[in-house]
């Protein structure tokens, strides 16, 4: 299957390049979505992350050690940071499940998560500058400046996120926290609660641009997330890296719940420890719809429920297993959670690329939005491990443009806000230049 023909509502819509300036300028709101629509569909080539000012040799060692706060005490953590940074120190992600394959930058204020390509797979290069009076400690542990590239002209300045602080510590059982939860941008804790998947093993049901597992094979996480490590994490990263908000994701297993009980579990645990932090569950429509009010009872402050695809044929194919679960059903369970969790602290994904069409797309953000229910668009990412990483491409810069502008609109039609989420994707806002749209058309 091929990335979907730039037709409908999408289809004539200015490249984006034209409506945002060369150089350091500050952007618009307008020019800022344009800009992060097209680098979250191009991505950043890998052969950027250039040291400004000097060749390779004269960087600082990748090697320099710092030291993280504990509770109780100082625990010694390596780093490998300054000038070439890794997924340790900079919010690179690779494999598994969520904005994998990605890196966060901080541009004009706005987090944003940028797909990683193979050298020379993209015009955009990120060129890291140096600051050459910092020690190695306040290198990793604040913001580096960063120049975004496109065919070698400079085009927006940036930020590289700091390496988050609880990253480096371990749990009372001996787990480390990066293996239960992630700062996934600036201010925002994310995890997997299982990671695992009923569908994930059986290519008859699995869906084609999940690649949940590979988590577990690069020992990167642990299967299940227990209540009392998820509450120590939080804590911990409330604590140590001002944590804004919490989204707590899992794998759908096969009990009727479909992972909402864990999740309502882990969510107790974590406002008993840090009762403030606002938190977002998502998982598949549970049977029965008395969960909703339990997750509420919990302490869950928004709840998602991914639609990802919408055309019947498209849906069956894509993702075969989830799409048993019927578009009216999601709606019937939509319907139920907005009175629940009240309008727009509910949210559901829709991702371009899979083969639905543009109009078929912008339809089902206004049936979302009119139903209370938070659209969040993204562009589709082959991410390394899913069975479409290899045969599907992602959607072009212009295609999200002209969706992202007119779902933008719909958003303010309905009054439905990404920044009035409570919590969850939709608020982050990482993975979507939406939430810039929508500051355009406000």
């Amino acid at each position: 299957m091929t990335a979907q023909a730039a037709t409908g509502p999408g289809a004539g819509a200015p490249a984006p390049a034209s409506v945002w300036p060369r150089g350091r300028d500050a952007l618009s709101a307008q020019g800022q979505g344009a800009l992060l629509a097209e680098l979250q569909a191009l991505g950043f080539s890998e052969d950027g992350d250039a040291w400004a000012g000097g060749p390779a040799d004269a960087r600082p060692d990748p090697k320099a050690e710092t030291k993280a706060e504990t509770k109780a005490e100082t625990t010694k953590a390596e780093t490998t940071t300054v000038g070439m940074p890794t997924a340790e120190s900079d919010l690179r992600r690779r494999g598994g499940a969520g904005p994998s394959d990605h890196r966060a930058v901080v541009i004009g204020g706005t987090a944003v998560m940028v797909p990683l390509r193979a050298a020379g797979g993209s015009p955009f290069r990120l060129r890291v500058l140096p600051d050459a009076g910092a020690s190695a400690h306040a290198r990793v542990h604040h913001p580096a400046g960063a120049i975004i590239e496109r065919d070698g002209q400079e085009v927006a300045a940036a930020e590289l996120p700091a390496a988050p602080r609880f990253h480096g510590l371990v749990t009372a059982d001996g787990i480390p926290y990066s293996k239960i939860a992630l700062l996934h941008a600036p201010g925002v804790l994310a995890s997997t609660v299982m990671q695992s998947c009923v569908r994930y093993n059986d290519p008859a049901e699995a869906c084609g641009f999940c690649a949940i597992g590979t988590s577990m094979q690069g020992g990167r996480t642990i299967a299940r997330k227990t209540p009392a490590q998820l509450a120590e994490v939080a804590e911990a990263a409330v604590r140590l890296d001002g944590v804004k908000q919490l989204v707590l994701t899992t794998g759908t297993p096969a009990s009727p719940d479909r992972g909402a009980a864990h999740l309502a579990a882990c969510v107790a645990a974590i406002k008993a420890a840090v009762p403030e932090l606002p938190v977002q569950v998502q998982c598949e429509p549970p049977e029965d719809f008395a969960w909703f009010g339990r997750l509420r009872a919990a302490g869950v402050d928004s709840l998602g429920m991914h639609l990802e695809a919408v055309e019947p044929a498209v849906r069956a194919r894509v993702m075969p297993g989830k799409a048993t679960v019927s578009v009216s059903r999601y709606f019937e369970a939509f319907a139920a959670a907005v009175e629940i969790f009240g309008r727009g602290q509910v949210s559901s994904y829709l991702i371009v690329g899979l083969g639905d069409s543009p109009a078929s797309l912008v339809e089902m953000a206004g049936r979302l939005l009119a139903a209370g229910v938070y659209p969040f668009v993204v562009p589709f990412v082959p991410i390394a491990g899913a069975p479409m990483a290899r045969s599907t491409a992602a959607p072009s810069p212009e295609l999200m443009h002209g969706i992202y502008g007119e779902v933008a609109q719909l958003v303010r039609r309905y009054g439905v806000w990404s920044r009035e989420m409570k919590a969850g994707c939709g608020k982050c806002g990482a993975c979507s230049a939406l939430g810039s749209y929508e500051e355009a058309a406000a």
